[in-house]
């Protein structure tokens, strides 16, 4: 193994608060699906005139239905906008990445639902709060060129967005130099970004899904591969997500990313499991057709997942949902919560084994990642998993990420996995 190649270390984000509910307000608007469970948020209708010289100045033009997530009212049968406090807008893990000569330095969500490389930037309008936040400054960066006409532009499904201009610098992930990587410089963010500590996010999921317009531009990962800065023969990067929960286990609840080489005392002498991923819609997704709770089998043909390291729960179909809870004594869907909970002092042994299938090996989620959250009265506790809604695949994140680690081989377009050691379960939630 190159001796330059290090794991990169995933720092847990102190000011982070668990919300079952605001997780789930994130990944409706990440991945703009209808909720098929009740609760407050629904995706509606909402109409928008967009005038002849633009959305300030109405004049002309036509209207226009957009879809968007709102909230619903206990007072007003109308939904209206999602406030910026109802979603989880901080990361739970950040990893440290340096941009520019000289180096300046940002933490940054690691994600592999996502294809873009942007930052806070000195271009952000003034009355945009940037306390608490690292903000890149390109004057500063002696290899820092600004890319003409090129822009971004990442949406959600609440109506909030963040947006900018292009430019390549040099960036430094764990010892590793990517030069001339774009960088997406951010101009304009709503305000849902700015509440949380992260500096921006770095995608590895596939450029095919990068925002960058006229041109997506390459990711990370692939400029990595295409400038050989990691080995022909591992062109890959690596997974090891730990939690706080752990650190009494030998591990002591390290989170790592690896680039370029699979850690020996990660993958701890076990066989690799491997099964090809389907890349055409962006993402780490293969083929995930039966699932296992409490020992039983489901068989779930079709189904596919994906593993999306910028996702702190598990998203599944209804049926296996329910069936999940139907094996927790106690448990029960909570309209308000808008998702499935079950009394904190549940003991692990009440719990059932939960598994996925990756290819044709089931992994399971660690029984102490079936509990996310307190619901905030101190007796229930909001579950790991839940409803995806209308999506067609299944969602795995942290939840079911923390009992793997997990490879993600993109010479090979392959995902591989072994079984993270955890021996003692901790169900109970902070």
């Amino acid at each position: 193994m190159d001796e330059t190649l290090t794991r990169i270390i995933r720092l847990p984000n102190p000011k982070y608060k668990r919300s079952g509910p605001k997780s789930y307000v994130y990944l409706l608007n990440k991945y703009k699906f209808s909720p098929t469970k009740p609760g407050p948020y629904v995706l509606g209708g909402k109409v928008q005139q967009k005038g002849k010289f633009g959305i300030s100045r109405l004049i002309g033009g036509k209207a226009h239905v957009q879809r968007v997530l709102q909230k619903k009212s206990a007072t007003d049968a109308r939904p209206g906008d999602v406030p910026a406090e109802d979603q989880q807008n901080d990361s739970l893990y950040l990893c440290p990445v340096t941009i520019g000569t000289p180096g300046q330095t940002f933490n940054l969500d690691f994600d592999t639902g996502s294809a873009d490389l942007w930052l806070f930037s000195t271009g952000l309008p003034r009355k945009t709060s940037t306390t608490g936040h690292n903000v890149f400054d390109p004057a500063k960066s002696s290899t820092f060129k600004k890319t003409p006409g090129a822009t971004w532009k990442i949406s959600y499904g609440d109506g909030s967005n963040a947006s900018g201009d292009v430019g390549t610098d040099n960036v430094n992930v764990g010892n590793l130099i990517i030069e001339n990587q774009s960088i997406e410089l951010a101009k304009q963010l709503s305000d849902q970004f700015t509440s949380g500590v992260g500096d921006g996010l770095l995608g590895l999921a596939f450029g095919s899904i990068n925002t960058v317009r006229p041109q997506p531009v390459a990711t990370p990962v692939e400029n990595m591969i295409e400038q050989a800065d990691i080995p022909k023969s591992a062109e890959l990067f690596t997974a090891y997500l730990g939690s706080y929960k752990d650190k009494n286990d030998p591990d002591h609840g390290i989170s790592f990313y690896t680039f370029g080489y699979i850690d020996d005392a990660a993958r701890a002498g076990q066989e690799i499991h491997w099964a090809p991923i389907d890349s055409s819609r962006g993402f780490w997704q293969f083929k995930s057709a039966t699932a296992s709770v409490g020992g039983k089998k489901m068989t779930r043909s079709g189904n596919t997942a994906i593993a999306d390291t910028g996702t702190t729960l598990a998203l599944v179909d209804d049926t296996l949902c329910q069936a999940i809870y139907d094996a927790i004594p106690g448990a029960k869907y909570d309209d308000q919560q808008q998702g499935y909970v079950f009394p904190s002092n549940t003991s692990v042994d009440n719990l059932p084994v939960v598994s996925f299938a990756v290819g044709g090996k089931e992994f399971a989620v660690q029984k102490e990642d079936l509990a996310f959250a307190d619901t905030g009265n101190g007796t229930m506790t909001y579950g790991g998993i839940q409803s995806r809604g209308d999506l067609p695949f299944d969602i795995l994140g942290d939840t079911w990420l923390k009992g793997i680690y997990a490879i993600f081989d993109q010479g090979n377009k392959r995902f591989g996995c072994v079984v993270r050691s955890d021996p003692t379960q901790d169900p109970s939630v902070q």
